[in-house]
């Protein structure tokens, strides 16, 4: 590797006085790295040096109320990032207790953090995650009395508006102990069926609802009382007390009969989950949207397994195979299958999926398996039925076929170039530009074109048709 090539090895051999001036230059103008170079000498002086150093940063955060554009969010979520960091590696191994408050006021700062973005990626809330796990990873040494810690994090929960303590009773669970999480169960039934205070009274009115805001309290809180429940029966280990949240209707739901079936199996209780997964499957029968039902699939395999049932378990992987062509089904079944049967199945199985009706999912899954040989023939044998708009998944199967197959990778290059053309996809033009690009790349290694038009051919036949499409041809002439 040569001397200078940008890494940490060579930019040591700078050494410090160097860096110290590359770091000045490159922090001038710049608040972010400011602060974050201030803290790194902050924790160079020690973790209660850096701990004040990140309140003031929270107090900073907690003052500052102007909208937070698409760019700004970026760096924002990049400096809560850095902040989280140097609370795990810099005061989480010498003092547990300072780093949970810390990241206690840091969740806290959530409700004026979203109300200053627009989260819909959900970075912000990402953060707030990650905050959550480290407090998970501090938990068992925290030093907290347990049945404070309970009446703090109700408190938390009930308050949340943006789940930013979505996670936070698995959690804090080592931390709050038989004792807590039974204070907890106790504190949580009493408000939920307490009296509304005039605060939230006076938030439910503001929404216009049509129902009375003390019953909209109260039904709220009963959802709230009902996760907080579930979560402390999961720390509890205790099964029955978790299925309690749910209605016989509800366990019979794809969503939450996988659950759970878990939750039994890991009890031990294997019939009771067969029989939780089995009406839910009784119930789902029918319904159109077959992928909802994967989490449910695997439950209910766990469950035959676990029964001894193995030709049901066997049947069953088979016919999930042939109707969404799942490669994690096929995988399964043939494990399950004695020595050189698999050899045969597979080989029926790769048949199977160049004969399946929805051509992109026999392409995704050949390519994937991978069986590109069968992937570029069907390719080739069913160009017409290419759908240009399924960008991700040809662009995809295109760069996996390119080498040994390019005559099906330019095929479906063109398919997207088409698409986009032919709908006047001006956000897609570059995207089209690069594969007309690919395709020219490709068309030294291509022998036989097998009745489609050569590179130079299906250019000429797009000018014809789409010659005033400046905006692309400008992006493939310039």
């Amino acid at each position: 590797m040569s001397r200078k090539t940008l890494n940490k090895a060579n930019l040591e051999k700078l050494g410090a006085e160097k860096l110290a001036e590359l770091v000045m230059d490159l922090v001038e103008g710049s608040a972010a790295l400011q602060r974050r170079a201030r803290m790194e000498l902050s924790a160079a002086e020690g973790p209660k040096e850096v701990a004040a150093d990140i309140r003031k940063r929270f107090a900073s955060l907690r003052r500052s109320t102007g909208f937070v554009d698409r760019s700004g969010q970026r760096a924002l979520v990049k400096d809560l990032s850095g902040v989280l960091r140097m609370i795990e590696t810099r005061i989480a191994p010498h003092d547990a207790d300072e780093a949970f408050e810390l990241l206690w006021s840091f969740l806290q700062l959530a409700p004026s953090l979203h109300e200053r973005t627009d989260d819909s990626h959900g970075s912000v809330g990402d953060v707030m995650g990650e905050a959550v796990d480290i407090i998970s990873k501090l938990s068992p040494r925290i030093s907290v009395n347990p049945r404070a810690l309970a009446e703090r994090v109700l408190d938390a929960v009930a308050d949340a508006g943006y789940g930013e303590f979505d996670g936070i009773i698995p959690a804090t669970a080592d931390a709050l102990g038989p004792e807590g999480l039974d204070h907890l169960k106790r504190i949580t039934e009493d408000w939920a069926s307490s009296r509304p205070s005039e605060h939230e009274l006076a938030k439910y009115r503001g929404f216009g609802f049509s129902s009375s805001p003390e019953d909209s309290v109260l039904r709220n809180r009963q959802g709230t009382r009902s996760i907080i429940l579930a979560d402390v029966a999961d720390a509890q280990g205790d099964v029955d007390a978790y299925m309690a949240r749910y209605s016989a209707e509800q366990l019979t739901y794809s969503t939450i009969a996988p659950d759970v079936a878990r939750r039994l199996l890991d009890a031990g209780r294997i019939d009771e989950a067969f029989d939780i997964v089995a009406r839910a499957r009784a119930a789902e029968d029918g319904k159109p949207f077959r992928m909802f039902r994967y989490d449910l699939d695997e439950a209910y395999e766990e469950c035959l397994e676990k029964l001894g049932r193995h030709d049901e378990l066997r049947k069953h992987l088979w016919d999930t195979f042939e109707q969404v062509l799942s490669e994690r089904s096929l995988r399964k079944y043939l494990k399950s299958l004695p020595d050189f049967d698999d050899v045969e199945a597979e080989e029926k199985a790769l048949e199977f999926a160049e004969t399946y009706p929805h051509l992109g999912a026999a392409i995704g899954f050949l390519v994937g398996w991978p069986s590109h040989e069968r992937a570029a023939r069907i390719v080739i044998l069913r160009a017409q039925e290419l759908d240009g708009n399924a960008w991700h998944l040809l662009s995809t199967a295109a760069d996996a076929l390119e080498a040994g197959y390019p005559l099906a990778a330019t095929l479906m290059r063109r398919a997207m170039i088409q698409d986009s053309l032919d709908g006047g996809k001006a956000k897609r033009y570059r995207y089209a530009a690069r594969h007309l690009a690919e395709c020219r790349s490709c068309a030294p290694a291509i022998d036989d074109h097998g009745g489609f038009p050569a590179h130079e051919q299906f250019v000429a036949a797009l000018r014809q048709k789409h010659g005033r499409k400046h905006g692309f041809w400008q992006l493939v002439d310039g």
